[in-house]
């Protein structure tokens, strides 16, 4: 059998090498500068939604290569484990590792590999594997070399830690604690280390002493192994996580029956990778746009990552352990006031098996939490942002193909989290001011939108996949309430104080303004439009809004970098010019995006922003909450062929004549509306965007898909 893999995987990957994706991944994209101008991106190797991220950590990459790391989260995380190297026997103890991992060079940085030298040239490459890290370390001058591995130490706060050396090639342990965004994040984590050859000695160390016993507990703390390098100058590392038990990280360390070598890992990896990115082909010339196009596919694949481990055990969110059923997968790193805008249509649209296995695992955090968290990292409910944003993660990952999880039961937790006030997840409320929203009608008026968001979401879902009539209009009746926002007088949504006068029209908008949050009504944009006064003056309103595409939180322009205006380019689409959505679109990738590595316009969220870059490229956006179709816009590229699992689409485009749409034509059938619905392309073999202008303008629908 072991036989049989090998050749089928080497097969595997020279076929897909032929056409090599990840060489077209600049895992540099986006990893530099701080704040809202920063994608917050790793730089170091993981696998496609795998359980490892084997990288200098954004927030202390002098600490060494660490094994988790959230990708473009704006807080410090995790980092756990952190490994580094040194010439010599290390005298000085690490301590807490501060400036003890200087990056000399970076010699390859794609999906699946970093290759750079640190600390007066070690060569170090990484890559990974579904849930382990590996490492090469190459002592290029050297008779002896060091291996720190760092127990006690990560990117923010370990209040516990426990390492062991068990043999001259192994150790173990666990660490505990952390946080995010100022919130406290207790995770266990177990980690198993295993080394190609003996080392001469071993120690640890913990604060400022080295030791030579075997154990140590504790913050600042970790082991030493040292090695003969004076003809042998390469030493292997590999490492395994668990969030249940060192017993199970083991499992992990040897449940892929990879050999010990670098380039079997890499192998493995680039497969995975090269399969997984090759579900869309661009044709294009312009190979920098074809860079930032496949490092943003790239970005959106690496989270929600896998917590389960090899036998199925996995950290539940009431911290106990559980098992998956039927040969699933446990995800956490949910994202969700971020990436329930792009990445989960993305992900269920391109991949309904792991998207359905994610879904599962947010109805089990609920049902083993109390409900549904809104940014879950580990086992643990953050509390971070705003909204009921989880609800709507699953009820836009059903619209787009995610249809094998537990329906019933997420419904059901969907309604608990609407009528019962001060229900929580863990120890987080669901839905503050529930009882405001659901008897006043009005609470904050960013976070009323959110819940109107969500509510049409329920409604959808309701009706969609559970054929709950009654229910779905209740909800849909609830989703009205973002009507109590709108204030006659000065024509836009404004918060009220509770006696329902009204608030300075600047309060109460979070991470935006008045003028970025406007239009988060995507659901129901007519009536929206037509209460302000009809296309010509949406229009307006939304010229003056793009007048700059680089707005902060605080400043009345659109805001590329920023999730509440990642919708708002295509609603050109329901007024009497369509064509300046593909205009904006195309200035927002000519002047927002490059391929620096400060080319992203904010914190990319665990690949939100590279969902989007994705979308707006192909020419199809999901605009609606719950909403199985797409706005379109005159994609980036000539061709393109998206592999979906029904079926081939090839989407065309004549992008040299012209920058805007002029007819569209699908299967050769011309189709005079700026929404496509998904059941049309799953139908389909190919989308035709013509730019031909003497074909005359382009016949639109005036409303969105109904309810």
């Amino acid at each position: 059998m072991k036989i049989l893999f090998r050749i089928i995987f080497l097969i595997s990957a020279t076929t897909l090498y032929t056409q090599d994706l990840t060489q077209y991944v600049d895992t540099r994209i986006g990893s530099k500068d701080n704040g809202l101008e920063s994608g917050y991106t790793f730089t170091g190797a993981t696998f496609p939604f795998g359980m490892v991220q084997f990288t200098p950590s954004f927030f202390s990459p002098d600490r060494g290569f660490v094994v988790t790391q959230l990708s473009g989260a704006g807080c410090s995380n995790m980092g756990n484990f952190p490994v580094s190297a040194s010439n010599g026997s290390l005298e000085i103890s690490p301590n807490d590792m501060v400036n003890f991992n200087h990056i000399d060079e970076v010699r390859v940085h794609e999906a699946g590999q970093l290759s750079t030298s640190v600390n007066g040239g070690i060569d170090v490459d990484l890559t990974t594997s579904k849930r382990a890290g590996f490492a090469k370390f190459k002592f290029n001058r050297a008779q002896k070399g060091t291996v720190v591995i760092g127990s006690g130490v990560n990117s923010t706060e370990v209040s516990d830690a426990y390492l062991k050396i068990t043999s001259s090639t192994s150790c173990e342990g666990y660490a505990v604690g952390g946080d995010f965004c100022g919130a406290p994040t207790p995770y266990k984590i177990y980690f198993a280390v295993e080394f190609d050859r003996p080392s001469e000695s071993q120690k640890v160390w913990k604060n400022s002493n080295i030791s030579e016993i075997t154990e140590i507990e504790g913050k600042n703390s970790g082991a030493l192994f040292v090695f003969d390098t004076e003809r042998d100058k390469e030493i292997n590392y590999r490492i395994a996580i668990s969030y249940v038990s060192v017993e199970n990280a083991k499992a992990n360390l040897y449940s892929e029956d990879l050999d010990f070598s670098f380039q079997t890992y890499l192998n493995y990896n680039k497969t995975e990778w090269n399969d997984k990115l090759s579900r869309i082909l661009i044709q294009s010339d312009n190979l920098d746009r074809k860079i930032q196009f496949y490092t943003s596919f790239y970005r959106s694949l690496i989270h929600p990552n896998l917590v389960s481990d090899s036998n199925g055990d996995y950290m539940g969110s009431d911290f106990n352990v559980h098992r998956t059923e039927n040969g699933r997968n446990l995800y956490s790193s949910f994202s969700s006031w971020d990436t329930y805008r792009t990445q989960a249509q993305l992900l269920a649209w391109l991949f309904p098996d792991e998207s359905s296995d994610m879904m599962q695992s947010l109805v089990d955090f609920a049902e083993q939490s109390g409900g549904y968290g809104r940014w879950i990292l580990a086992n643990i409910e953050t509390g971070i942002m705003q909204g009921d944003p989880t609800v709507l993660t699953i009820t836009n990952s059903y619209a787009f193909g995610a249809r094998d999880f537990d329906l019933e039961t997420a419904y059901e937790y969907m309604v608990k989290g609407s009528t019962i006030p001060k229900l929580k997840s863990q120890s987080i409320e669901i839905r503050p001011y529930l009882e405001e929203y659901n008897n006043l009608g009005f609470i904050e008026a960013s976070m009323l939108l959110e819940y109107t968001s969500a509510d049409y979401a329920i409604s959808r879902y309701a009706k969609r996949a559970l054929k709950k009539e009654a229910e779905a209009n209740y909800y849909k009746k609830k989703s009205e309430k973002w009507k109590n926002l709108y204030n006659p007088k000065t024509n836009w949504l404004n918060s009220r104080n509770k006696d329902g006068s009204w608030k300075d029209i600047k309060a109460d908008w979070r991470e935006g303004t008045y003028k970025n949050y406007f239009w988060m009504v995507p659901y129901d944009l007519k009536t929206l439009i037509d209460t302000i006064g009809g296309k010509g003056f949406a229009e307006k309103r939304l010229d003056t809004l793009m007048s700059r595409l680089d707005a902060k939180y605080d400043d009345d322009w659109f805001a590329s970098g920023n999730e509440p205006d990642f919708h708002v380019p295509w609603i050109y689409n329901w007024t009497n010019s369509p064509e300046k959505t593909s205009l904006v679109i195309k200035r927002i990738h000519d002047e927002i995006y490059n391929s620096t590595e400060s080319g992203l316009p904010g914190n990319d969220d665990l690949g939100t922003m590279g969902a989007w870059y994705v979308f707006s490229s192909i020419g199809l956006y999901p605009v609606i909450p719950a909403t199985s179709g797409f706005s379109v816009n005159l994609p980036q590229f000539e061709r393109i062929t998206v592999q979906l699992p029904s079926n081939t689409l090839t989407i065309e485009s004549n992008i040299v004549k012209s920058s805007t749409i002029h007819s569209l034509l699908i299967n050769g059938q011309n189709h005079p509306s700026t929404w496509v619905s998904l059941e049309k392309i799953k139908g389909a073999s190919i989308i035709q965007y013509n730019t031909d202008e003497s074909l005359g303008e382009w016949m639109i629908t005036e409303d969105p898909p109904g309810f």
